[in-house]
């Protein structure tokens, strides 16, 4: 990933599709497998190989770029279900929120069930 060159040239999918399983897995204690379930859940399908593919390639540099300014984690998250209003429409808004109360992700979602 260094300057000049076009890390992603040639990849299936975008950068921004590559780099959210990447950074999830260097910021949370994940397993590929559950990272392959949370881009399902966004309509993307991928498998959990190729996602332990992109960790390889890209990580390193990942890493060395951001660490200094992620948020430190306890851990420990668990997940809030709200039953909410957007634009005239009920929905629900699934959280994941971290042991200092900080929302790591969400989901909303017209019909209950699992995130």
């Amino acid at each position: 990933m260094g300057s000049g060159k076009k890390p992603f040239k040639g990849r299936q999918f975008t950068a921004a599709v590559i780099l959210w399983p990447v950074r999830w897995y260097l910021q949370f204690p994940t397993s590929y497998r559950d990272l392959e379930l949370m881009l399902r859940d966004r309509g993307v399908s991928v498998d959990h190989t190729t996602i332990f593919r992109w960790v390889q390639a890209y990580a390193p540099e990942l890493e060395k770029r951001l660490r200094p300014h992620l948020r430190p984690t306890t851990g420990s998250w668990r997940v809030d279900e709200t039953y909410i209003k957007v634009k005239d429409r009920w929905v629900y808004l699934y959280r994941a929120v971290d042991g200092r109360g900080q929302t790591i992700d969400f989901r909303l979602r017209v019909r209950p069930g699992t995130c």
